[in-house]
């Protein structure tokens, strides 16, 4: 019996049952190279799994490459969905806390905002390359990396992934639940916000990709407008005359550390934003991908983390909002808003916000996870979905009471890596494939004798990491390179990953080419 990578072990001739679920569900259900049992507990989950995809739209099989004769046409309001996904994924009270670092660090309001609108854009574009990936191979994104990576090294990647994913949708429940504690006056304790917000998280991301695109398609408008009000009531409050406290080459490291953290949090999305492309059809314009992802995600990203600079920088002449940001980011929205009534209603939006990018990563993380391993690839989606809800949970209840540090040193280490998984991925298919779809074998995306060894990426990747160290600035690590720019160091292990990285990948992917041959 022969395997075919797109409907897994099953013999010719094989009979389907259109009223049986599973026998519509292919033996190898993750994309890994595995026959599923025939009984026992993993048998009848998928079975269970199978049922809920018939019955209630529940995806299923969700990492195999989708075909191009199975795409459907897409109309152009769903090609929209490019952008909005991403403008109802960052438009959160998440980026809006991240908009006070830049007063934190000694800027001004004009450098803080300069900043912040550069390197979301900076971080948006090694995205919006990342997607031009999905709707030409029909593969989620930690599949295509497998072409550079490799079938053992990208496992590496996937587990990043996973840890990423979970990890920013953490932040997501302390702020959306720190919004709903304060609207609450108190009597909903942050601990139960972020269990609720985890919970309608987890309801959406369980029925999959349908509905996230659906539901992310809309629900930033409600957002916008809150943000617009924000910044109609708090703008001329901003203090636009008081320089920056930071001088000389601590301004230099305060202005790298916070261009480090706003570009991780725009390209922390590179590792997963094809999962949100592959049913689109394989002739759409990258271009079109490109820009709309890039600027999908850096335009809403620059207006809740513009917001924040602007409320931070008048922190100083109102200290009734000074008093409240203590309490926590809630009370200040609340504060800062008026009359009483509508402020308490536009936070009890707010919190929605934090459901948007949980959606997202909930999805993710799940499919990364079925990459791991062959047993991890045989549980099915859905209950990789309810591991990561838990993750989440014990992530978001442990970091609640450190909000500011956990962003500084969370969204920092997200950069680091994703430049050198974007660059990789750059100069595989420009250099290695001439940019051409034509020279991947993508019918063999789930066969490793078909895909490289991954012996150039890993060399790459790994340089990568040591000049992570070099580099960084964050609370418990300050690289030796970070500590030669001012008082306080500055964040240069993008910038130091991103020069090694491209120096040495094409040497080295060009000699396991020589050696190896894949």
């Amino acid at each position: 019996m022969e395997y075919d990578p797109e409907i897994g072990h099953r013999p010719a001739g094989h009979h389907v049952d259109e009223k049986d679920p599973v026998a519509n569900v292919s033996d190898d259900t993750s994309g890994e190279l595995a026959t599923g049992p025939s009984s026992g507990l993993l048998f009848r989950l998928r079975r269970l799994e199978a049922h809920m995809d018939q019955k209630l739209g529940i995806e299923s099989e969700a990492i195999n490459r989708k075909l191009e004769q199975d795409k459907k046409p897409v109309p152009w309001l769903e090609e929209l969905t490019m952008a909005l996904l991403w403008a109802s994924g960052t438009m959160n009270t998440s980026c809006f806390a991240t908009g006070f670092l830049g007063a934190q660090f000694g800027l001004s309001l004009k450098q803080a905002i300069v900043v912040t609108i550069f390197a979301s854009i900076l971080g948006g574009a090694i995205t919006g390359y990342c997607a031009t990936f999905g709707a030409a191979t029909g593969l989620r994104q930690i599949s295509v990396s497998r072409y550079s990576f490799g079938w053992w090294p990208n496992k590496v990647i996937a587990l990043l992934n996973s840890i990423q994913q979970m990890g920013w949708a953490a932040v997501s429940c302390i702020t959306g639940g720190l919004a709903l504690t304060a609207v609450s006056d108190g009597h909903v304790s942050l601990i139960l916000g972020i269990v609720i917000l985890a919970v309608v998280a987890l309801v959406i991301s369980f029925i999959g990709l349908n509905a996230i695109l659906v539901y992310e398609r809309y629900a930033w408008i409600i957002f916008f407008v809150i943000f617009l009000i924000i910044f109609g009531e708090t703008g001329k409050y901003a203090d636009n005359s008081t320089p920056a406290t930071a001088t000389g080459s601590t301004l230099t490291g305060a202005v790298l550390s916070l261009l480090a953290i706003v570009y991780g949090s725009s390209a922390s999305w590179c590792t997963m934003v094809s999962d949100y492309y592959v049913h689109y059809p394989a002739n759409v314009s990258r271009l079109k991908v490109f820009l709309m992802t890039t600027f999908g995600i850096a335009i809403p990203t620059s207006i809740g983390m513009v917001a924040g600079c602007v409320v931070a920088s008048a922190l100083g002449s109102k200290p009734d909002w000074a008093a409240a940001y203590e309490e926590g980011l809630g009370y200040l929205i609340q504060t800062m808003l008026y009359p009483r009534g509508f402020a308490k209603f536009l936070l009890t939006l707010l919190v929605l916000s934090g459901i948007n990018t949980n959606v997202i990563s909930i999805y993710s993380a799940a499919i990364s996870f079925q990459q791991l391993s062959r047993p991890f690839a045989l549980v099915p989606r859905f209950i990789w979905t309810i591991f990561c809800f838990l993750c989440i949970l014990a992530l978001a209840l442990g970091g609640r009471e450190q909000l500011n540090a956990y962003l500084q040193n969370f969204l920092s280490l997200l950069g680091y890596w994703c430049t050198s998984y974007g660059i990789i991925l750059f100069q595989e298919h420009f250099i290695f494939r001439k940019g051409d779809f034509a020279n991947y074998d993508l019918e063999g995306w789930n066969d490793p004798a078909r895909l490289p060894v991954g012996i150039g990426a890993s060399v790459a990747f790994l340089l990568g990491v040591i000049c992570w160290c070099m580099g960084m600035d964050e609370t418990w690590f300050v690289g030796p390179l970070a500590k030669l720019i001012g008082a306080y160091g500055g964040d240069v292990a993008n910038e130091f990953t991103f020069v090694v990285t491209a120096v040495t990948y094409p040497p080295a992917r060009y000699l396991e080419l020589k050696y190896i041959g894949r």
